[in-house]
């Protein structure tokens, strides 16, 4: 009895903290459906009693070519922190080279440095290079973010593969590169997921490096989409909360399709034999 009243209890508090934690996303919903004109309404309505689709109409109207851009940008930061990152983990994994401590410890400590630090020295790289205001230079920018998070998840997945898999590759007469892509990485889809997933959401929830980097291109994500509807003198609540519903639906999509996959991939190597 007293096992039961304890289980309904923490039920409860469960239930408490996560209204309590979705409550944003709720308000976020409330707001975007909200007429402009009830924004300033004193005490503010707890449900839209007189919804609009005003905000979505301006999503449709402007945003759409922001959406398309932080598409582009997540995908193409997925696509080189994969290439990057899924060599090196193999190569601190399996080939241990020397020095790989270091470079381990090395890119723990590129995880630490401040985004708007990172920010300030691309600036003048891509200002030399002629990289500013492109999808491409933020591309390359969301990947050092990316790259050494992906790094150390394929190494600690890869490290668990068993080693008889690798050698019964080469006694076969594969090569080291043949083995990455043949055995090792096909086994290593968790990995894959995980970072897949994670760089993607940080090129696409991006706003440093996009205001930093692009802030007059003509291709802006959709951050700096939002961004444009705050000023001085107007502040779009019901088209910015409807532009980060609608922003925030890829991301959910995802974390929900892929949350076993990124279970297991942020794990690996947790638990050794």
């Amino acid at each position: 009895m007293a096992s039961r009243t304890g289980s309904r209890r923490h039920t409860v508090i469960g239930v408490l903290l996560t209204a309590l934690m979705l409550f944003p996303v709720y308000w976020m919903l409330n707001v975007s459906l909200t007429p402009q004109s009830d924004m300033r309404k004193s005490p503010p309505d707890l449900l839209p009693l007189h919804p609009t689709f005003e905000g979505y109409r301006a999503v449709l109207r402007d945003q759409l070519p922001c959406l398309g851009t932080s598409l582009l940008i997540g995908l193409g930061t997925v696509a080189l922190t994969l290439v990057l990152a899924a060599p090196a983990g193999y190569s601190l994994a399996k080939l241990r080279p020397r020095g790989g401590g270091l470079l381990s410890l090395a890119l723990l400590i590129a995880q630490m440095i401040p985004g708007i630090v990172m920010a300030m020295g691309f600036y003048g790289i891509f200002l030399n290079a002629g990289l500013l205001n492109s999808w491409w230079g933020l591309i390359v920018a969301d990947s050092t973010i990316s790259v050494p998070f992906g790094v150390m998840i394929f190494a600690a997945f890869m490290s668990g593969i068993p080693d008889e898999l690798t050698a019964a590759a080469r006694i076969d007469g594969a090569g080291a590169l043949r083995v990455f892509w043949s055995v090792v990485l096909p086994v290593s889809r968790n990995a894959v997921v995980t970072v897949s997933l994670f760089g993607f959401l940080w090129a696409w929830s991006d706003f440093v490096f996009a205001n930093t980097l692009d802030g007059g291109g003509d291709l802006r994500p959709i951050t700096l989409g939002i961004y444009r509807y705050i000023g001085n003198n107007n502040q779009e609540w019901n088209a910015i909360m409807a532009t980060a519903v609608v922003a925030s639906v890829p991301a959910t999509a995802l974390l929900v399709l892929a949350q076993r996959y990124v279970a297991a991939g942020v794990t690996a190597g947790a638990v050794k034999d």
